[in-house]
């Protein structure tokens, strides 16, 4: 795969999105860009007004919906926001007026808004497999299994990064550590870079246990 300048990636932040799914791919393209200043990643949200997610930590957006940012990916991270976001219209509105040329990414729950969009239909796709207290009582569900609810036609899959293609969706919170060192395979990185960006982050026994932990899939006519 040859490199694609300036690969930019645009991360959805939104009311209660957790932390580490957004900020995981973000801190990961911040220490990339150490050693190809041409990388971005930026946040966008539905306006430009302070966005208040989990635990009260609230961040800036760098554009909104009505900006339409040139992005190579767009991804959504997960949270107890995304029960809201599943059925957010204008979300919805917003990702089906990209170009068929950017990566729909999620971390966690963020897969439950393409599985409602009808996104994953005919795909494997991933969410967080471990649940919280809530989700392992008799009055909660672990993501994954709701995921299998909200659709039906996808196939689940328990591998930390699912690749379909154009559709990519990674496991629980702190798989947006991988969702990032992935983003930077598919825009034509080569492992060396990779690996080199796992060395500075102190990362890279984590990044060589999870690397292979990838599912991909090519979807018929593809």
């Amino acid at each position: 795969m040859s490199k694609k300048q300036g690969f930019r990636l645009g991360i959805y932040v939104f009311k209660d999105a957790e932390i580490v799914d957004y900020a995981a791919p973000h801190g990961v393209f911040s220490v990339a860009r150490r050693l190809d200043p041409e990388l971005d990643a930026f946040l966008v949200a539905d306006s430009l007004r302070p966005v208040q997610t989990q635990a009260g930590f609230t961040v800036h957006p760098n554009y909104s919906f009505n900006d339409m940012p040139d992005m190579d990916a767009f991804l959504i991270p997960g949270g107890f926001g995304t029960r809201q976001e599943t059925y957010n219209k204008r979300l919805h509105q917003f990702i089906l007026s990209l170009p068929e040329t950017t990566l729909l990414t999620s971390v966690c729950t963020g897969s439950w808004i393409y599985g409602q969009m009808g996104l994953l239909d005919g795909l494997p796709a991933t969410s967080r497999k471990e649940p919280d207290r809530l989700e392992a009582s008799n009055m909660g569900k672990v993501p994954i299994d709701r995921l299998a609810e909200i659709a039906p036609a996808c196939t689940i899959s328990r591998a930390r990064i699912v690749d379909t293609g154009r559709m990519i969706t990674g496991a629980g919170i702190a798989s947006g550590m991988e969702m990032g060192f992935h983003l930077l395979r598919r825009a034509g990185y080569d492992e060396t870079f990779i690996s080199d960006v796992a060395r500075v982050m102190e990362y890279s026994a984590a990044y060589n246990f999870y690397k292979d932990d990838i599912e991909y899939f090519t979807p018929v006519g593809k």
